[in-house]
């Protein structure tokens, strides 16, 4: 392996036994005009979000734009307006959160509205306009957005140009490609984190996804194995949480777009609910979608957007998709209940019965 010597510049071979690439992940910068100026800024570590910080903390922005409408995106415009900019976000899709059907993704989009970001949706971004090597403004394929800064969040894509270029195979959107141990196609060369793959447990196809819980658990299998022990990560499922303000959303398994590409068919249901007992005190609303395969009744995924209480019901649906359970055995999951958290009927197992009754 050949390094180089940040500090002193110096080049050397060094000798290893194993190694473990964990390069992460790197923010997609859109590859047109003015996409290198001043304020233009990526998030995609702690200290990227700390220097954004730093230059609000000026106080001489006034108007921010952030460009993707996925899990950055939002929780960015969020921050945005607290810091008193006037916020516009553009998304190519009809509604933000792309990862939840578009219903789904619409109660999103009015809770962003709701905080007074402005959504410009089914735009494409064109370029920038600079000034003096500084953004001035961003370009669509319908207007032009005046701007103090921008947020780019476009998601991340995997580090793996170094990996490329050492000739280890690549899998699933240009991660690393991985066996159940985190071992790599090169004997004693391992991968783990938002550089490599992971395994669908849905779909049961490769998948990729960049979130420090999936990352956390490759480098424990990882290092495990590393150590001369022996250890598997059998794979996951998607799951997913954030929140805009009051609104919390999650989701797990697999949504219909991707259901549609992969030929399975389905029924859905969308049900609306309180997140306690409607009579207790601080209830607040929650909508569930639930999808199940056509005929078999296996539970294919679950999407979630409510008040305080709402998002981390996400859990019990990721649970029963590790369990491989049909939405006919999620009816009968013994639940907590008590007014303060919970209907009678917890509103996942409300949903799962309204599919159940498609079947």
């Amino acid at each position: 392996m050949h390094v180089r010597n940040l500090k002193t510049g110096k080049s050397a071979w060094q000798r290893y036994d194993q190694l473990l690439i964990a390069t992460g992940a790197v923010p997609i910068c859109p590859d047109i005009p003015g996409s290198d100026a001043i304020d233009i800024c990526g998030v995609n570590t702690l200290e990227s979000g700390l220097d954004i910080r730093r230059r609000l903390d000026k106080g001489t922005m006034k108007r921010g734009v952030v460009v993707g409408g996925g899990y950055i995106g939002l929780e960015m415009a969020e921050a945005l307006v607290r810091h008193g900019l006037e916020v516009s976000l553009i998304d190519r899709s009809p509604q933000v959160m792309g990862t939840l059907d578009e219903e789904m993704g619409a109660l999103v989009s009015q809770a962003l509205r709701n905080i007074g970001v402005t959504l410009c949706l089914e735009e494409t971004l064109t370029e920038f306009e600079t000034k003096a090597g500084k953004v001035t403004g961003v370009v669509t394929d319908n207007r032009t957005l005046p701007a103090d800064i921008v947020i780019l969040g476009l998601g991340v894509r995997p580090n793996t140009a170094l990996a490329a270029a050492a000739g280890i195979p690549l899998g699933e959107k240009g991660s690393i490609r991985v066996n159940g141990r985190m071992e790599t196609g090169v004997a004693g060369i391992w991968a783990a984190g938002d550089c490599a793959e992971s395994f669908h447990l849905v779909s049961r196809r490769p998948f990729y996804i960049a979130l420090g819980t999936v990352a956390n658990r490759h480098g424990r299998v990882a290092g495990i194995n590393l150590g001369g022990g022996y250890a598997t990560f059998p794979g996951v499922v998607g799951t997913a949480v954030t929140k805009i303000c009051d609104v919390e959303v999650a989701r797990t398994g697999l949504q219909e777009e991707e259901l549609r590409n992969l030929g399975i068919e389905w029924v859905s249901a969308i049900i609306k609910s309180r997140t306690r007992a409607g009579y207790f005190p601080g209830a607040g609303d929650i909508t569930v979608k639930v999808l199940a395969e056509r005929g078999s009744g296996r539970l294919l995924g679950g999407q979630i957007v409510g008040m305080e209480g709402s998002a981390k019901r996400i859990d019990t649906l990721a649970t029963a998709l590790h369990a491989g359970f049909t939405v006919e055995e999620m009816i009968n999951l013994d639940l907590g209940y008590a007014p303060p958290f919970s209907p009678v009927w917890d509103p996942v197992v409300t949903a799962a019965r309204e599919v159940a009754k498609k079947l």
